[in-house]
């Protein structure tokens, strides 16, 4: 299984928009840019038909990806990825109000 991600931006606001080889609905994760260097994510949705194929744990890290390659951070306002920050401490360098854990 395939999930490829998107990115689809307008102004301020944007989404990644995830797609699963063989399948018709997609998953997203919305964003709006607060800089050039801060973006608040508010929503990560999956719908049923996607559920348990990993399509919101690959958003999740497509976005701390970009982040680090883009050099923004994330203010995680998303319920679904303030929980995976959670799991991810590692994430720290690019999630806002994070403390980078201790080496």
């Amino acid at each position: 299984m395939t999930i490829t991600i998107t990115l689809e931006e307008t102004g301020s606001k944007g989404r990644y928009v995830a797609r699963v080889e063989g399948q018709a609905e997609t998953g997203e994760m919305t964003y709006s840019r607060l800089s050039a260097t801060r973006i608040i994510v508010d929503h990560t949705g999956v719908p049923d038909s996607l559920k348990g194929m990993g399509v919101g744990s690959a958003l999740a890290r497509n976005i701390v990806e970009e982040a680090r390659a883009k050099g923004f951070t994330i203010i995680p306002l998303c319920p679904f990825l303030k929980a995976q920050v959670d799991r991810h401490p590692d994430w720290a360098d690019v999630i806002e109000g994070l403390k980078p854990a201790s080496r």
